[in-house]
């Protein structure tokens, strides 16, 4: 959740995804407007299939930092790498904490989600099928993606008639699941408290509204998570009560612990097993089998 952690995870990836597509395969555009909100504008990076008929399925790539700094232009080179395999990929810009606390920035990743199916001839897209993929805070806001819905009161001002923000199937790296525990470390109580605008203890029910272990149930996407279980930052208990919840709820999907694993500071190699594993996973319940 810290940034020298994220840093050091994006070279990680940077280094694990190359040889990078070719150019000619893929489409790129970046900066896009999506959303306005009390006057400040939101945009998303976008890279698709350059050729093909479609309908592609799509992937939602939240970058992390706290929830309070990050850049969605770190992921570009991902995006590229997911529309090599035949997604229309957004990485979309959100407000930060504390000048915007939750649920600020759940509202700005689920207005991307529905300005992607809003573009759907545009951009040729399996409205069906899209999924969320999230680092860190990121993690966090891409399993409120998967496990909340219109009835929960998390979707924002939307017009009528507007398009679906839920998605189809989440993959969450080492995302905090739990945010109404008391007791967190200093260096994570302040990251949450500026999240929530208090505490856990002074805001429980903010807490409890902005933990995805609040909304699991038995309608959710497939979750897949990747957590090290020496993390310092997101305890390893936030991915064991994920799976607790998956299991009870029947919700599809698995929790992987990386045994040593600190908060995203794996080796090379276990970053290239865990993004093949995240990309089959989404092929698996995006990608209907042709008929």
């Amino acid at each position: 959740m810290k940034a020298l952690s994220i840093a050091a995870l994006l070279l990680l990836l940077s280094a694990a995804l190359r040889p990078q597509p070719a150019d000619e395969e893929i489409a790129r555009e970046n900066d896009i407007p999506y959303s306005s909100v009390d006057g400040t504008s939101l945009a998303l990076d976008l890279a698709r299939p350059a050729k093909g008929a479609g309908p592609f399925p799509a992937i939602v790539l939240v970058h992390g930092g706290a929830w309070r700094e990050g850049n969605k232009a770190d992921l570009r080179e991902l995006l590229a790498k997911w529309a090599a395999r035949g997604y229309v990929a957004i990485s979309p810009q959100y407000r930060f904490c504390p000048k915007a606390p939750f649920p600020a920035q759940v509202h700005d990743v689920k207005a991307a989600v529905r300005w992607l199916r809003a573009h759907q001839a545009q951009y040729k897209l399996d409205v069906d099928h899209v999924g969320a993929l999230g680092f860190s805070a990121g993690g966090h806001l891409a399993l409120m993606l998967g496990v909340t819905g219109p009835a929960d009161g998390l979707e924002g001002e939307i017009a009528a008639g507007a398009p679906s923000s839920r998605v189809q199937a989440v993959v969450n790296y080492f995302g905090p699941t739990d945010l109404a525990v008391t007791g967190l470390a200093p260096q994570v109580g302040g990251l949450v408290s500026d999240f929530l605008g208090g505490t856990a203890s002074e805001k429980p029910d903010v807490a409890r509204q902005a933990s995805p272990l609040t909304f699991v149930t038995k309608d959710d996407a497939p979750i897949l998570t990747f957590q090290g279980t020496a993390d310092a930052l997101v305890s390893v208990t936030n991915a064991i009560k994920l799976s607790e919840a998956q299991t009870r709820e029947h919700v599809a999907g698995r929790v992987e612990l990386l045994v040593g694993g600190g908060h995203g500071n794996w080796s090379r190699q276990e970053w290239e097993r865990t993004e093949r594993e995240a990309l089959d996973f989404m092929d698996r319940w995006l990608k209907p089998a042709k008929k």
